[in-house]
């Protein structure tokens, strides 16, 4: 029966609904956040394989190299480092808790190739001429043996000259291989070069011993081991050891990117993004209660329920939250407002059309007119996530992870966990005084749509010129203040330093100008903070720069430290040009096949007078435009053709009810039509991006900032572009909008089981 169908149906979403909230508590009360490094505070260094004239650079070889570095990692005493292979030449390495990164770069990054050679009196044809330990230059012969002949090594004190020492144990044949080596040299005299055995390291002479005169010619060194002496320093011995023990790297290893964040950053983003969340979610509930009363507390439950449950499906994964992900969980809390918005505003026009009718009807109308534009919107969404997870790197995938997770939460909270309560809440006394619900009066933006004319769109052109005229001026910031790219785009490296005190940024300027960077850019960075771009530059020289910026602002302590190698940075760039490519051919032929040309080429025109205006606006601003403004950019084209996606799905419903009518006010009646889901929704994001506007600090504050502007240029654009495109599009040829065919409606009934 169509009743007791429509009852199992409202059970199974009940007992959908109450296992993911039981899994949901359960995850949050078991389960701890695995925190990305730009929030617990670490370094991470991206090292790339390279080509040696032996061995080349493929996915085997990055394998072997990533086993020794992982022997070395763990030799450094790192808690829970990872490393991971990224494609077939790349590793990953995160090292939690590691401020100072230059000791573990020494270390994890040099080759190793541990070499003992023959020092010969004169050259031949296979030798080669280095500095010994001294400085003094020796000859030296063919490797002898290599570091994969040592079975360990051991540091320790030199009890006879002094500082400390390397003791090293040959296996197999390597102990013979010594043997023969040293009893070669024995047979040159006291004082003579060739006496002497040199052992190498990356092709640097670190120690170069003269055979002892009791060591007789031809018998050499028995016992399958020897110390290297050099003076070491405890740190230097230990060091050492830990390279020999750990192995030579199969192949060179170059460091293309760098990245360090002080866990006092960490910190304050974490507490920025809650205070953030909570505060945006707070001001979005008070609104949804006002305008929607009961039917408002129910999104509200709703709300904090996405949250929950969005949270959890993180931990599920393991996702790794990081700066970025924390900004698009708190995005997403606003932008799930969306699909409870369409849900209670087409409940409204059902029971305003109906002439008040069945409360529980309308709400399941609402369900069922609004179910193509959720699905529609949330999938070009999806699409923009997917492809920030698949070029993007680093924080920046985990944001694509974090905004997929929301988008498939957010769909299952509306369609199954808000419809069940509505079920539950539409019933009894609600049934009988329906006012309670929020959802019988057409509220005050339905009741100014419904005096408006729908001819506005009438002569297009003119909302076109004004369009293009705002496009215009904001390209003119492309070409006149330029784009301020960001390190990861260009290459180079970002310094930021807290300081005790604010500091005047000219005087801060002038001082790393005078310790030898004229070119780098100094800007400041929060209240209390600076930061110092350059061309990329090594350690001695990040000194020089701190302290050029403590003269002048007092206590400089190093938060963050990032380092790209120019060719990362151009593989970036051209990642970054090939997703928002790609973001735009993938919403045209998504919205091509789901509605028809027309409405997919005006909707992508719109998209890119968004992206176009972003871009100039931040140009003028000179905000530095990287991988979180990417991330940005993406989830704003993703935004726009939402906007565009409600209100062309609009358009085809009322072309089907007005087929003589001018599609000019099809199209304005439209717009009119879905205003009131707009307005509100931008609404409750309004509320979340602004409290990351003038909470977060940073690429947080810019994050947001370039998502309000895409707030107001989608929103815009849908009415001033989109709409008009596709206008003329449909007078050049005919057919935009024609709906398609639907299911019968003997099959479309409502919870009760009753025809809608």
């Amino acid at each position: 029966m169509p009743r007791e169908t429509a009852r199992r149906g409202m059970t199974g979403r009940a007992v959908v609904s109450l296992v993911v909230l039981a899994a949901t508590v359960y995850l949050l009360l078991t389960t701890a956040p695995r925190l990305g490094l730009d929030l617990r505070g670490g370094t991470q260094i991206v090292l790339e394989t390279k080509d040696s004239p032996t061995v080349t650079a493929d996915a085997q070889t990055t394998d072997r190299t990533l086993e020794v570095l992982r022997r070395r990692v763990d030799a450094l005493g790192v808690a829970e480092p990872m490393l991971a292979r990224s494609g077939d030449n790349r590793i990953i390495v995160e090292l939690p808790g590691v401020r100072d990164p230059r000791e573990a770069v020494e270390v994890i990054g040099r080759t190793a190739q541990l070499s003992f050679h023959p020092v010969l009196a004169t050259a031949s044809g296979d030798s080669r001429v280095l500095n010994d330990e001294s400085g003094q230059p020796i000859t030296l012969g063919p490797a002898a043996l290599t570091g994969e002949g040592v079975d360990e090594a051991l540091s320790s004190v030199d009890s006879q000259g002094g500082g400390w020492l390397v003791s090293v144990d040959f296996k197999g044949d390597a102990g013979r291989a010594w043997e023969r080596l040293t009893g070669q040299a024995a047979c040159s005299p006291p004082g003579d070069p060739a006496r002497r055995v040199a052992i190498a390291l990356d092709d640097k002479v670190i120690s170069s011993p003269q055979v002892s005169p009791q060591v007789a010619c031809g018998v050499g060194i028995v016992g399958g081991s020897t110390q290297i002496t050099g003076r070491f320093s405890p740190a230097e011995a230990k060091d050492l050891a830990l390279l020999i023990n750990a192995g030579a790297l199969p192949t060179p290893v170059e460091i293309i990117e760098q990245r360090t964040v002080g866990p006092t950053l960490g910190a304050a983003a974490i507490d920025a993004s809650a205070r953030a969340a909570v505060i945006g979610l707070a001001l979005t509930a008070l609104f949804l209660l006002a305008v929607y009363r009961l039917a408002g507390l129910i999104a509200v439950g709703a709300l904090v329920a996405y949250a929950a449950v969005s949270y959890a499906a993180l931990l599920a994964v393991g996702a790794t939250l990081t700066l970025p992900g924390l900004a698009g969980f708190v995005l997403a809390i606003g932008m799930a407002v969306d699909a409870t918005v369409l849900v209670f505003e087409r409940a409204r026009e059902e029971h305003s059309v109906k002439q008040g009718g069945s409360l529980p009807r309308s709400v399941s109308r609402g369900f069922s007119g609004a179910l193509s534009a959720i699905v529609d919107s949330n999938v070009t969404t999806l699409l923009a996530a997917g492809l920030l997870f698949w070029l993007a790197s680093g924080p920046v995938r985990g944001f694509g992870v974090t905004l997929s997770i929301g988008v498939v939460v957010a769909l299952f909270i509306s369609l199954v966990l808000t419809r069940w309560l509505l079920h539950l809440t539409m019933r009894g006394v609600v049934a009988r005084k329906p006012r309670l619900s929020g959802l019988t009066h057409e509220g005050r933006v339905r009741r100014w749509v419904n005096r408006r004319d729908p001819g506005f769109l009438g002569k297009p052109r003119r909302w076109l010129m004004v369009a293009g005229a705002v496009v215009i001026a904001a390209i003119a910031g492309l070409f006149v203040a330029g784009p301020n790219l960001g390190v990861e785009f260009t290459g180079g490296r970002v310094i930021e330093y807290s300081t005790s005190a604010p500091a005047d940024v000219e005087r801060v300027r002038d001082a790393v100008s005078e310790a030898g960077f004229p070119r780098a850019v100094v800007q400041t960075s929060g209240e209390k903070g600076i930061s110092v771009r350059t061309e990329p530059i090594d350690e001695d020289a990040t000194e020089r720069i701190r302290t050029a910026v403590a003269g002048v602002a007092g206590d400089a302590t190093e938060i963050r430290d990032e380092q790209i190698g120019p060719s990362l940075g151009a593989e970036l760039r051209t990642k970054a040009v090939l997703a928002l490519g790609l973001a735009v051919l993938a919403q045209l032929i998504y919205l091509a096949v789901r509605f028809d040309w027309r409405l997919g080429v005006a909707t992508v025109a719109a998209l890119a007078q968004d992206v176009l205006i972003i871009l100039g606006i931040f140009a003028w601003l000179g905000k530095s435009m990287d991988g979180v403004f990417l991330a940005a950019l993406l989830t704003v084209i993703g935004y726009s053709v939402n906007d565009s996606v409600v209100v062309f799905d609009r358009v085809r419903e009322v072309r089907g009810q007005r087929r003589k009518e001018p599609f000019s006010r099809v199209v304005g009646t439209a717009v009119l039509q879905t205003l009131p889901r707009t307005i509100n929704t931008g609404i409750g994001v309004l509320f979340v991006l602004g409290a990351l506007l003038f909470l977060g600090d940073g690429s947080l504050a810019d994050f947001a900032l370039a998502l309000l502007l895409g707030l107001v240029a989608g929103t815009v654009s849908t009415v001033a572009t989109a709409g008009p495109v596709a206008i003329l599009l449909d007078k050049r040829w005919p057919g935009a909008g024609r709906p398609v065919r639907k299911a019968s409606p003997a099959r479309q009934r409502d919870d009760n089981g009753a025809v809608v």
